[in-house]
């Protein structure tokens, strides 16, 4: 019962094989120079033989991405007070420390994460994907753990010293065992006038009956929080242009349009699971463009616009399942 209703913490303890667990943290410098995410977990395959943790690394730089592969004994987790370790790092929702050394690449420093905001929930509804964490059933489950944070701290990447102080922090995860058959995600917490935060995840969502489309999308502005779910009953369009996409959801008076702006080149191919084992699938970029329009319709007046730096953009599958026409 304490991981449904705090979906922040390792759900993997009784899982054999066919599951995964991999939890997603971004950090950004406070001049939008250098962005990183490092994504540490866990892959229990159908075969025991090929079970491993991992800490998946994407650097924006050179669009350099690497896989790290340990000893599945060489995950540790406190379900107490969230934290894991894999080897010699750990990864808390309030730090990480970083130790990692291989093939003539190396990730060494300690973040402290500050002022961090989480998604408002509920027992009902706990975390960001609410009363769905109750179904067993779901092929993919998923929480948004920090929605935005104040870093403070050094690191030292590949000899190199990247002073994060004053940067930005964001921190989700994903368990299950395969990813859906299709999906869409944007995040930035990175704008100028640093009063705003946005993430966004759509996907085919598998179900017993039929598959159907979800999505789950928080925005921050000043000290006000603003969802826009399938949950709450939010209606969504979406169109594609190339590697970007236009969304515009409403919501009772409010209307939100997300527009992204992204390179092609700039995209690195990442491992996710596929039935708990670890394979190529997602296309992701570190340094695209979010334009973000928050709007009152029986107004007219618009509550916010901005364009997030930094923003994580993401997409797998068949995009055309989800796309509307």
């Amino acid at each position: 019962m304490k991981k449904l209703i705090n979906p922040d913490l390792y759900h993997g303890k009784h899982k054999k094989k066919n599951f995964f667990e991999g939890w997603y943290f971004k950090i950004v410098d406070k001049n939008n120079e250098n962005q990183l995410a490092f994504i540490p977990g866990i892959s229990k395959s159908i075969k025991a033989k090929h079970n491993h943790s991992f800490i998946q690394v994407l650097n924006s730089e050179n669009r350099n991405y690497t896989y790290y592969k340990y000893n599945e004994k060489c995950f540790r987790y406190n379900n107490d007070n969230f934290k894991i370790n894999i080897d010699k790092s750990l990864f808390a929702l309030d730090r990480l420390k970083l130790d990692i050394s291989c093939n003539n690449k190396s990730l060494k420093g300690n973040l402290k994460f500050n002022n961090t905001i989480k998604w408002p929930d509920s027992n009902i509804n706990p975390g960001s994907m609410g009363f769905y964490n109750y179904l067993w059933f779901m092929k993919c489950y998923a929480q948004v753990c920090v929605l935005d944070g104040d870093i403070e701290g050094v690191l030292c990447v590949n000899g190199e010293l990247i002073d994060f102080t004053g940067g930005t922090v964001y921190i989700e995860k994903n368990w299950g065992n395969s990813f859906p058959k299709s999906w869409v995600w944007i995040q930035s917490n990175s704008f100028s006038d640093n009063r705003a935060s946005v993430t966004c995840s759509l996907a085919t969502i598998p179900f017993p009956i039929k598959d159907f489309r979800g999505f789950l999308i928080g925005v921050t502005i000043d000290d006000y929080f603003y969802s826009f779910t399938t949950i709450n009953r939010s209606k969504l369009n979406l169109k594609q242009c190339g590697t970007d996409v236009e969304i515009t959801v409403y919501n009772k008076n409010l209307k939100l349009t997300l527009k992204t702006f992204s390179y092609k080149d700039t995209y690195m191919l990442c491992k996710g699971p596929l039935n708990g084992k670890m394979i190529p699938l997602v296309n992701e970029t570190l340094c695209g463009k979010v334009l973000m329009i928050l709007e009152d319709t029986k107004t007219n007046a618009i509550i916010y616009k901005g364009i997030g730096e930094s923003a994580g953009i993401e997409y797998g599958g068949e995009l055309l399942n989800i796309i509307d026409n």
